[in-house]
């Protein structure tokens, strides 16, 4: 959902519906005829069982995002060990080879590292082309200096740069995993249930309380689709080892 990529906006967005929705709940009070003691205590269960619900859901939604960023994490330094890694391999290649094989590395790193760095969709996409390209050409030069020499050694080069590939396919299925729709769709409804539960069951009209659980719920919300968005968010996952890698090629 390409709302899931602005965080401002879906904080702005959920602040905004959940305010109406307590507007509704305190119209919906005034229009009605205000309940009893008895009436009050099981509507209290239904708030509580709704807030609780909430509580939980948002909970969990925030545990998914938090663990989705420490894979892409984790992933970004795996992959800048596998191009490190493949970088000392390629001295067991013929010296042509070879030569080609780290000058391809240090450009596939730099695109690896605008990989992270880049926000606009269009960039990304010619980013990955470039990739693909790095991948293939990379591919064939080893696949050339291996071909004489079906050596176990020969075979860690091989499986070196089948982990340099490996490790960028990983990365991106981890930026495409993303928290669901649905658990969107559901942790909306339920917020704007409770806040029309609020202000429906309030003795008395007072603006600023009904503020207080739509503040704090658009909040959580932001939080989590910051966290959840590994571009457009505050709280991005820095290509730290990516680039210092870069740094310790020879020039």
């Amino acid at each position: 959902m390409e709302l899931m990529n602005y965080p401002i906006l879906v904080l702005v967005l959920s602040f905004v519906v959940m305010w109406i929705a307590a507007q509704v709940g305190d119209l919906l009070r005034q229009r009605f005829r205000p309940l009893d003691a008895e009436q009050h205590e099981d509507f209290n269960v239904i708030l509580g069982a709704n807030l609780t619900l909430l509580g939980l859901i948002i909970g969990f939604s925030f545990s998914m995002a938090i663990s989705r960023y420490d894979q892409r994490k984790n992933l970004e330094e795996a992959e800048a060990n596998a191009i490190g890694t493949e970088y000392l391999r390629a001295d067991l290649l013929p010296d042509a080879e070879a030569a080609k094989t780290r000058r391809l590395l240090k450009e596939y790193t730099h695109q690896r590292i605008l990989f992270y760095e880049t926000i606009d969709h269009k960039t990304v996409e010619k980013i990955n082309a470039d990739t693909a390209r790095l991948q293939n050409d990379m591919w064939g030069v080893v696949r050339t200096g291996t071909a004489s020499h079906d050596t176990p050694i020969q075979a860690l080069v091989v499986s070196g740069m089948n982990d340099v590939i490996n490790s960028q396919g990983y990365t991106q299925a981890a930026f495409w995993n993303r928290i669901p729709v649905p658990a969107w769709g559901l942790m909306l409804f339920l917020a704007i249930c409770c806040n029309v539960l609020i202000a429906y069951g309030a003795k008395r009209r007072d603006r600023r309380m009904l503020l207080i659980v739509p503040i704090a719920t658009s909040i959580s919300f932001f939080l989590i689709c910051d966290i959840d968005s590994p571009r457009r968010g505050s709280i991005q996952v820095s290509p730290q080892n990516l680039e210092a890698l870069e740094q310790s090629f020879p020039k």
